[in-house]
């Protein structure tokens, strides 16, 4: 394992993830009314990977919703990593995001993290999966990438999946714009999508400005763990497991989608 990622793991600072959460996290459960349920399916010791589906562009509420939650049932002494794009570490911001435990996406940070018991939490989806467009809000789509199964299986964590709705909502998001991107050559900026959507206060934005988010309902449901090893044998076919997830997670992102009654309202 490298230093990088032990000086990565090793900067989350549960006092000011307390502070953090302390602070942020009703206000960001009374503006989306958000839920979390059936956190009693985390495990309650050792590593697990946590996969969600990604929602909300590029205000995204995820981690907002389910750090909180999970810290006030769970405590402090267990930390929830979040892995992030390298891009979002800059100068002091990327400081205070690693004392929250985001930490950079690569699978030596994501080893050492859940060899020392932590939570991490993934969005194999990414930014393709967060710009989805809301006509389309209720479909797990990870954009082909498996990485985060033999993550798991090196690790020889369980995978616990959740899925969460309603940050779709938030705006309406039109289109990912991954077309355009190729056109214009933004492949090599690291850029796949150049996402469009309506919102307030600017109306039609691609990409930049990014909107506020409407306070549309966020429901997000904890299922139950997925250990690889026993349900796919000592030498698992990556394909089938990610099938599998997705799957499961469909499910139940469809009866969380069958319960909403109106957009936004919930």
């Amino acid at each position: 394992m490298s230093n990088g990622a032990d000086k990565d793991v090793a900067k989350w600072d549960p006092g000011f993830t307390r502070a953090i959460t302390d602070r942020v996290g009703p206000i960001i459960k009374r503006y989306f009314r958000a839920e979390v349920r059936d956190l009693h399916a985390v495990p309650s010791a050792g590593g697990a990977l946590v996969v969600s589906n990604h929602s909300g562009g590029m205000l995204t509420p995820d981690v907002l919703v389910f750090a909180p939650a999970f810290y006030k049932k769970f405590g402090y002494d267990r930390p929830v990593y979040t892995l992030g794009h390298d891009a979002i570490f800059v100068g002091p911001v990327g400081d205070w995001l690693r004392r929250a435990g985001v930490i950079e996406a690569n699978r030596e940070n994501a080893a050492k993290a859940l060899r020392d018991g932590a939570l991490v939490l993934v969005f194999p989806g990414g930014d393709y999966d967060s710009y989805r467009p809301t006509f389309t809000e209720n479909v797990i789509d990870f954009n082909g990438r498996t990485g985060y199964i033999r993550t798991a299986i090196e690790a020889g964590v369980p995978i616990v999946p959740i899925v969460s709705i309603g940050a779709q909502e938030t705006q309406l998001f039109l289109a990912r714009g991954d077309s355009i991107a190729r056109r214009l050559g933004l492949k090599r900026l690291r850029a796949e999508i150049l996402p469009i959507s309506i919102g307030f206060p600017f109306g039609l934005s691609v990409f930049f400005p990014p909107n506020l988010p409407l306070p549309a309902k966020i429901v997000t449901r904890v299922l139950e763990p997925i250990d690889i090893a026993e349900e796919f044998g000592d030498d698992p076919d990556v394909e089938q497991v990610d099938l599998h997830v997705r799957a499961v997670m469909q499910e139940a992102l469809d009866e969380l989608a069958r319960e909403r009654r109106f957009p936004v309202l919930g």
